[in-house]
């Protein structure tokens, strides 16, 4: 490939490589010039164009995207179609992504031009979300460097898509007199939780004296289950405590003891009638992401979990939100704390509502609603609306204005109560005066509102329930907001202690002047490039994986 300025005579079937605007229109970049458009750049007076031309042998950037997108996916993966150099992929089913490094690595080292991204090992994806992307650097590279990219996973694809298998998991706990009945209720309730995100049930639960010969009995009488998982009433610190000697007792054996994440190293892997089984740690009680969803997920999806895998998990094992905020251990101890290390709760958890804000004009759009654009044939809104109701929150309400029917429409059949914002053209600020108002004026009222925009595709309900925990954990005085690389992005949680604050909100830049007052009490949990993602542009929503409604 050639790249340089040429005279506009001499460009015909040429690429071109920077956009031109022309009376009557615009030639987009990577446009392969015509002998029309060569009279129209003359019409406009444009003398000379940045061109690439082509050598023998070498694809376009469209033409090197399609082939290797259709070679590097593995199962349950979908590909999109190639665009400005760039083939997306999107989780085909729920479950894990699992990219094979090596050969990614290996395919990012052919050329320079030819690279492909995608999320870590072992994310958690729900179908539709985008895992990998290819894309093409150049307008153009060499045939050959394509065909050597896509020989190196010959038979044997880059990533794929564990899918979760609908499994029956046994919940088994051990009492002791200082754990309230309270706390097993909500374990059990955390534990349906997380099974569901997974297409999983609890199937069962039996609750025992924390002593070896009753665990033992209880884990032997488990039946028709796929999986068991104990929450002891003490934690495990030796392999003659409680847990894994009931395991043994039981005719199992104990896998590994102990793992490299933090919170989640007090976790046991085991085996009984050749079920696995989970000791779960303490932390497990709480629905914050810790070392149990690590291993929990894996089982769920069918993968196998050797002591190996566990002791390579201390890279990226340290799981506390952000460095800065204090330690637990660092705050005063509670009083009278029982004797298992639960600390006792004031009152019920504060309770978040979810604000989800559709009501924009998409301006820089040119025309179409972004949120009417379509992610794996799903359209934005009711895809971020389904986000929100798979989380923790209590109740979500979608903030209505422009084209309202429409919007409406594409979330028909889903629990979400509407909320119209006549104001909407005012400004962001208004729709979020909007959502929270009705969130705390609510019977039984909010404790929090999350205001989530409609327009990030990245975000999950994973993601929410960090946002949630981090809130529940603070108290509701707190503000938590989504940060990425440390900036404060979206969504934000703002508590019902501020709602005159909200109230005086105005312009379109949401709860920025807000948190701005209150720097103390702002809780930020990293979400990486979640939080940071929205499709304002068609450039970014086609980046993004998605297609505008035509």
């Amino acid at each position: 490939m050639k790249f340089g300025p040429v005279a506009v005579g001499d460009a015909e079937g040429a690429i071109l490589a920077h956009g031109q605007k022309l009376a009557g229109g615009r030639l987009a970049k990577g446009t392969r010039l015509s002998a029309a458009d060569i009279e129209a750049l003359r019409a406009a007076g444009i003398g000379d164009v940045v061109v690439a031309r082509l050598a023998p042998g070498d694809l376009t950037e469209d033409e090197a995207a399609s082939r290797l997108g259709g070679v590097v996916a593995g199962a349950q993966v979908s590909v999109g179609a190639a665009g400005t150099g760039r083939v997306n992929f999107f989780a085909a089913a729920d479950g894990l992504f699992l990219p094979d490094r090596g050969l990614v690595d290996r395919i990012n080292a052919v050329d320079p031009g030819i690279t492909l991204a995608t999320l870590g090992e072992y994310e958690p994806v729900e179908a539709g979300r985008m895992v990998a992307t290819v894309k093409i650097i150049p307008l153009a590279v060499a045939g050959s460097a394509v065909e050597r990219a896509a020989a190196i996973v010959a038979g044997r694809p880059a990533f794929r898509v564990a899918p979760y298998r609908p499994q029956r998991v046994a919940l088994i706990q051990t009492e002791l007199p200082a754990l309230k009945k309270s706390a097993l209720d909500k374990t059990a309730a955390v534990l349906a939780a997380r099974l569901a995100r997974a297409g999983a049930t609890l199937c069962g639960e039996q609750r025992c004296a924390h002593e070896t010969g009753a665990l033992a009995g209880a884990i032997a009488a488990v039946a028709d289950a796929d999986l068991v998982v104990v929450f002891g009433a003490s934690a495990v610190i030796d392999e003659a405590d409680v847990i894994p000697a009931a395991v043994v007792a039981a005719g199992g054996h104990v896998r590994h003891l102990g793992m490299p994440v933090d919170p989640g190293n007090l976790l046991l892997l085991g085996e009984v009638a050749g079920r696995p089984l989970i000791g779960a740690p303490g932390c497990a009680r709480s629905p914050k992401e810790n070392g149990f969803d690590w291993i929990l997920n894996r089982l769920l999806a069918d993968l196998q979990v050797s002591p190996e895998d566990i002791r390579g998990m201390g890279v990226g094992g340290l799981l506390m939100e952000i460095a800065t905020r204090p330690l637990p251990r660092e705050r005063a101890a509670p009083p009278a704390a029982p004797a298992v290390g639960i600390a006792p709760q004031a009152g019920p958890p504060p309770v978040v509502d979810v604000a989800l804000l559709a009501a924009g004009r998409s301006s820089r759009m040119g025309g179409p609603n972004k949120l009417l654009a379509t992610f794996g044939g799903v359209p934005l809104v009711r895809r971020s609306a389904e986000v929100a109701l798979a989380s923790g929150a209590r109740r979500v309400r979608v903030v209505v204005g422009n084209r309202r029917e429409e919007i409406v429409a594409a979330l028909s059949g889903l629990d979400v109560e509407i909320v119209e914002n006549p104001d909407f053209a005012e400004g962001l600020s208004t729709s979020v005066i909007a959502g929270s108002r009705a969130a705390f004026a609510a019977a039984p009222s909010a404790d929090g509102v999350l205001v989530m925009l409609a327009d990030q595709p990245l975000v999950t309900a994973v993601d929410l329930d960090r946002l949630i925990a981090a809130f529940v954990a603070e108290g509701e005085g707190s503000i938590v907001v989504a940060t990425d690389a440390g900036k404060r992005r979206n969504p934000v949680i703002l508590g019902a202690c501020h709602i005159r604050e909200i109230e005086a909100l105005r312009g379109d830049v949401g709860a920025r002047d807000l948190m701005n007052a209150h720097p103390a009490e702002i809780r930020g949990v990293d979400l990486g490039r979640a939080a940071s993602l929205d499709v304002d542009t068609p450039e970014a929503l086609q980046e993004a994986g998605g297609v505008l409604a035509g």
